[in-house]
């Protein structure tokens, strides 16, 4: 997303080493040409964003050129619209319906198939949904993140965020996307009971001192 702020601390750049640690392990198992993804899931302002850009940039240290995709882009209803269409439609119309999961699986299926990829982008400043060209042949690994990021198919690594909106009402009112009010409260507890489901199917949890877990999985 265009004009995000970030605010990446210690916290991020410790647990995105962890992880960075499991990722390379992982993907060694599959080979050096396999195109490999992760997701990072939580909650608005548990730091999926900043988490998934410094993991993204020590890949990068490694000559592992990685590309993030944020689901925030893949919205169906413009960020100048959606508070007003939420409001019109009601609190039931917030989830994963609202995502255009037929373009996000066509560009992760350019990614996939080593393929130019136009992707939406939204510029944070002008509330616009702009265009992004990108040529997949060059990308190693897909990095997405966001809400529902995690929901995904062919996610190689489940990365979940285990801190909830209450816990950081103070990241978002700093970055100030999205109006805080009493409809902003209610959206964020509806998409916490939706979110909050994806925990025991992530591969990693950061839990709310942000230390890496990693799942064990049968």
């Amino acid at each position: 997303m265009l004009g995000d702020v970030l605010l990446i601390g210690e916290i991020h750049k410790q647990a995105a080493i962890e992880i960075f640690e499991y990722v390379m392990a992982d993907r060694v198992k599959k080979g050096d040409n396999y195109k490999y993804m992760i997701s990072v899931s939580g909650e608005s302002g548990s730091g999926k964003s900043e988490l998934a850009h410094v993991l993204a940039n020590l890949l990068k240290n490694e000559s592992i050129r990685a590309k993030l995709l944020h689901i925030d882009n893949y919205y169906k209803i413009p960020p100048l619209l959606r508070f007003e269409w939420r409001k019109t439609h009601g609190i039931e119309s917030v989830g994963l319906q609202e995502i255009d999961w037929r373009l996000l699986n066509e560009n992760i299926l350019d990614f996939k198939e080593d393929r130019e990829s136009m992707m939406p982008c939204v510029d944070i400043i002008s509330e616009q949904v702009d265009k992004l060209i990108t040529d997949f042949r060059k990308v190693n690994v897909l990095v997405l993140d966001g809400l529902y990021a995690q929901t995904t198919d062919s996610i190689d690594m489940k990365i979940f965020i285990d801190l909830t909106y209450h816990e950081t009402k103070m990241a978002q009112l700093v970055r100030e996307k999205e109006t805080y009010d009493s409809f902003r409260e209610k959206v964020l507890e509806q998409e916490h009971q939706i979110i909050s489901k994806y925990k025991d199917d992530a591969d990693i949890i950061v839990d709310k001192t942000y230390q890496v877990i990693k799942v064990n999985k049968c």
